[in-house]
């Protein structure tokens, strides 16, 4: 007999409901037992219900203890492999900073490679330039020349 697709949705009828659940909890715990019986890791389930006034866990208090315990101590040890959330939000607003800041570089230099072939081919620059400008257009050209002269030298040598 095959399986049938769950509709995800909030099942209305308790006895239903409480079936579903003890089901599902079944199922959860014998995974965690699993889990530690396979790859032999300390794990625990704690499993709060509404149908109960106590969570129940898994396999026992103590142990549950014991797994939470050993995790609260290893994430402070290992802080620098463990990523928080604003840790992460933070590297990825720097490597997003980083890309703008060179593509911002990028979009320079083409615009200043277009105004240096806009003169190349009328022998006139413009007068409404700044300054600053003049200067980037200033590097640019050199570092072309730069670039030429070591092309020279390679076909040279």
């Amino acid at each position: 007999m095959t399986r049938r697709k769950v509709k995800l949705a909030f099942i209305c009828d308790d006895t239903a409901r409480k079936a579903s659940y003890n089901k599902r909890k079944k199922g959860l715990i014998k995974k965690v037992r699993e889990l530690t019986t396979l790859c032999g890791i300390p794990a625990c389930a704690i499993i709060s219900s509404p149908f109960d006034s106590q969570p129940e866990v898994w396999p026992n208090p103590e142990e549950a203890m014991n797994v939470i315990d050993r995790y609260k101590n290893s994430s402070v040890k290992d802080e620098n492999r463990n990523v928080n959330q604003e840790r992460f939000l933070m590297q990825r607003i720097s490597k997003a900073r980083d890309q703008v800041r060179k593509l911002k570089y990028d979009n320079r230099e083409q615009e200043l490679n277009l105004l240096m072939f806009g003169y190349l081919q009328n022998n006139n620059i413009s007068d409404d330039l700044t300054a600053e400008e003049l200067r980037d257009f200033d590097k640019l050209v050199e570092k072309k020349l730069k670039e030429v002269d070591n092309k020279i030298k390679k076909l040279d040598a």
